[in-house]
């Protein structure tokens, strides 16, 4: 158990901004925060983070929270899980306690895993320093590569003992199961048989965004040619392939500061870059691009510099990945090394300078650079430049963008030494194929249905409900200030007449609501804004020093969830900047005690006006009563009449 004080001591500290930002790039925009979705594919930014609320919300998936839900959202951390990373990041010191084999067993599924391929990790870096072997063989290969003990240390680098059953005896001496051990992937079972699947292996842990341990990636060192170079762990609950990038733990904050990923194939590329200094680059680990794994540098940047090695087949790879990435809408620049050289190797061989010098210099817009590349192929043969042209333009048609899409247009066209209208041509022909196709597609959907036509009916607006969630607002954004309310009290005037005379009361606006809604013995009809409200209205009369933050981080995930969409929710119009338009809405501190009062005299007269309905329902059924029921509706009018005036408009 983690005691009270440490998760008080971490909400304190834990700012809502920082923790956000080391896995979405935000932007300021106003006195809040936005960026593009990390739980949606999106091109315009819907996520919103307010620093004075400590909260956030994704306006395109419904999910909000504070930091610690963040994390339990995006990263699937249990709530203590959470904690521990809030205290790690904010250096926070942290009881931690040995788990006891009752409390491993009870641990779900998902977690068990985490928990093997931590101490997986930990097991191969003690193998490396801790043993001869590891030592003479793991540590000599690193230190061959010219990794640094720091730069081994900072990436977890480690190595599997060439035993069959090493790694598999030690965890389970440890404690952790069988069961498990086989549905990470480090385990090979086969009936009575166990076999530990990196064995005689370097170990390059590839872990998410937040650092957690998703699985393997093993070089063997022996000249077995039977054997793979390099072995990756199997797909699994944790570890998919097409999803994950290796080394974006240690270069998500360089790339979003550096506003540019580069993008290498393997592993050690990313080690040989950091430790030279450059450190926003990722690889994919040796398999072909995937839309997950750029929506994954998308979250950080909207620039790629893809890296090719100087062998014609790198070469080749890598330009198959571009039309993928302008398709996500990106920016792409290419960057090739000379002849014979990898990343790793021309990363080792130059200094910082150099190589930031030589990225710089040598990085191409990915236009120019296939047409460079691809014109030596040509040369003079017609036929082969129409198919470059075509390949050209098809890369092109990817491009979201309109705009950016007739510039790219008119660079091919200078390059090549071609018409524009042809290009056009060719790219509207190209679009009018993939229209064609996909009116097919959905034709042939169509006929697999009876298409019934039908009238859709206009959704009623739902006025209380809209009413009792600006009440639970202000309570949560006003609660405790003080203010100055102004109510007109009927009072007898010196000729005997009633008249309507201001009256100006100061007191606090949780206050103000309770008392009011009190008086006219009115509830809230939505069960969820009930609880809130009761729970809010307490939280106020015991703690003078209410906060939001500090008042949501303890609640329950539902009715914190809740809170965060109702507090968010005016976010979503500040999306649209509506100062950069010369257009300055009035803030809602600016008039709090009016828009407290015209809440809930709105309220008053909504619930007033259902009053009389049903009154109205009651003469067609209870003709006896008729008299006193006409006597009643004429009170609730004239009621209405008199908060007319309160609110100075026509009801």
């Amino acid at each position: 158990m983690i005691s009270k004080a440490t998760i008080d001591q971490v909400f304190e500290a834990a700012r809502v901004e920082e923790v956000i930002g080391d896995f979405v790039q935000l932007k300021k925009s106003g006195t809040n925060y936005k960026g593009l979705s990390p739980f949606s594919e999106e091109r315009s930014p819907s996520f919103m983070v307010s620093p004075v609320k400590q909260i956030w919300k994704d306006f395109s998936s419904g999910k909000g929270g504070t930091a610690i839900s963040f994390l339990m959202e995006h990263e699937h951390f249990t709530y203590p899980e959470a904690i521990k990373y809030l205290a790690k990041k904010y250096n926070i010191e942290i009881e931690e306690t040995e788990q006891s084999n009752e409390a491993k067993e009870q641990a779900n599924e998902r977690e068990s895993m985490y928990l093997v391929s931590e101490f997986a990790s930990r097991h191969f870096q003690k193998v490396l320093y801790k043993t001869d072997k590891g030592q003479a063989i793991g540590l000599s290969y690193f230190k061959e590569r010219g990794f640094t003990d720091e730069t081994i240390k900072s990436f977890n680098l480690g190595y599997a003992l060439d035993e069959w059953q090493a790694f598999t005896d030690e965890a389970l001496k440890k404690g952790y199961k069988l069961e498990f051990l086989e549905k990470t992937g480090l385990t090979i079972v086969k009936g009575e048989k166990r076999f530990d699947r990196f064995k005689g292996r370097v170990m390059f842990p590839i872990q998410s965004m937040s650092g957690r341990v998703l699985g393997f990636g093993g070089r063997i060192l022996s000249q077995d040619k039977k054997a793979a170079k390099y072995l990756n762990s199997p797909e699994s609950d944790l570890y998919h392939k097409s999803k994950i990038l290796y080394g974006i733990y240690h270069a998500k904050q360089s790339i979003a500061k550096e506003d540019n990923c580069y993008l290498v194939e393997g592993y050690t590329d990313v080690i040989q870059f950091h430790q030279t200094g450059i450190k926003n680059v990722v690889a994919s680990s040796g398999t072909a691009l995937t839309p997950e794994q750029i929506r994954l540098i998308n979250r950080l940047t909207k620039n790629i510099t893809v890296l090719f090695d100087g062998d014609a087949a790198g070469i080749r790879a890598s330009l198959r990945g571009i039309d993928l990435i302008l398709e996500q809408g990106l920016n792409v620049k290419v960057c090739a090394f000379p002849d014979g050289e990898d990343p790793d190797s021309f990363a080792k061989q130059n200094t910082f300078d150099e190589l930031n010098k030589y990225l710089k210099e040598n990085a191409k817009d990915f236009i120019a650079y296939k047409a460079s590349l691809l014109m030596e192929e040509a040369q003079n043969d017609p036929v082969k430049k129409a198919g470059l042209i075509r390949d050209m333009v098809n890369s092109i048609s990817k491009i979201p963008d309109r705009i950016q899409k007739e510039i790219y247009v008119q660079e091919c066209a200078r390059i090549m030494d071609i018409s524009e209208e042809v290009l056009f041509s060719t790219l509207a022909q190209i679009g009018k194929k993939e229209l064609q196709d996909a009116n097919k597609h959905i034709k042939q959907e169509q006929k697999a249905f009876d298409v019934v036509k039908h009238k859709t009916p206009v959704k009623k607006v739902d006025v209380q409900f809209i009413l009792e969630r600006k009440i639970i607002e202000l309570l949560l954004l006003y609660g405790n200030k003080t203010e100055d309310f102004e109510d007109l009290v009927l009072k007898e005037a010196e000729d005997g007449n009633l008249v309507l005379e201001p009256v100006v009361q100061k007191t606090k606006v949780y206050e103000k609501i309770y008392l009011d809604l009190q008086e006219d013995e009115m509830e809230f009809s939505n069960a969820s804004f009930k609880t809130l409200y009761y729970t809010i209205v307490d939280a106020l009369n015991q703690n003078p020093e209410f906060t939001i933050d500090s008042f949501v981080n303890r609640l329950e995930s539902d009715m914190a969830s809740d809170i965060t969409s109702i507090l968010m929710d005016d976010e979503r119009y500040n999306l649209h900047n509506w100062e950069s338009k010369n257009i300055f809405p009035k803030g809602k501190e600016q008039s709090v005690a009016q828009l407290v009062s015209e809440t809930i005299l709105s309220l008053r007269c909504f619930l007033i006006d259902q009053k009389v309905s049903d009154f109205k329902s009651e003469t067609q059924d209870v003709s006896g009563e008729y008299k006193a029921i006409l006597e009643d509706v004429l009170n609730y009018s004239n009621l209405k009449m008199l908060l007319s005036r309160k609110l100075n408009r026509v009801l």
